[in-house]
């Protein structure tokens, strides 16, 4: 299950981060193309996002090795993008480190909670979904950092956004920690 077309799609969101990286450095393309191309390439691959675990259940090709790259795939996506916006001077470092800070600190309990067979209680909840698709919203905007319709200034939208987005990271995280904390107790004795 290594190369099936749902992995495939995992794969490429995590071949989309240098593409999407790489808009900006190119030559003698204009900043607003630099900022569309990049902003319909994130669109595409985040998709893939949806589409994966579609297939996955419907062509009966869940693997244990998609079910623990889909969710690197999204964290090294989402991860990098913040980290050039944050290099554009459109999203706040702050906001970086609490994102970034934040898919380590869980990613690490997750681990530590499977050694230790207590999965469960860091289950993906709706908190969790809640922030995903915040920012998967404010990504694109900042991305795009213009007008869409001639009044829907993305950049605004996108900033309100991204904050939005690391508040539900730290309430996640302080959610996952408060469901992992009993069977850290119990098993840290």
């Amino acid at each position: 299950m290594f190369f099936n077309i749902p992995t495939l799609l995992t794969w490429a969101r995590i071949v989309a981060i240098p593409l999407i990286v790489g808009v900006f450095y190119l030559e003698g393309v204009g900043t607003a193309q630099q900022n569309l191309i990049a902003t319909v390439l994130f669109v595409v691959f985040a998709a893939t996002d949806w589409a994966d675990g579609y297939l996955a259940r419907k062509l009966n090709q869940t693997s244990a090795f998609g079910a623990f790259l889909d969710p690197v795939a999204d964290k090294f996506l989402v991860c990098a993008c913040v980290l050039v916006l944050v290099h554009l001077g459109r999203a706040d470092v702050f906001v970086a480190l609490i994102i970034i800070g934040r898919e380590i600190a869980i990613s690490s309990l997750r681990e530590w909670m499977a050694i230790i067979g207590a999965t469960k209680s860091v289950a993906v909840h709706m908190v969790g979904k809640l922030k995903t698709a915040v920012q998967m919203t404010a990504i694109p905007f900042l991305l795009f950092d213009g007008h869409v319709l001639g009044f829907i200034d993305t950049h605004l939208w996108g900033t309100w956004l991204i904050w939005i987005s690391a508040v539900l990271t730290v309430w996640s995280m302080v959610y996952y920690l408060q469901k992992a904390l009993p069977d850290i107790r119990a098993r840290s004795r």
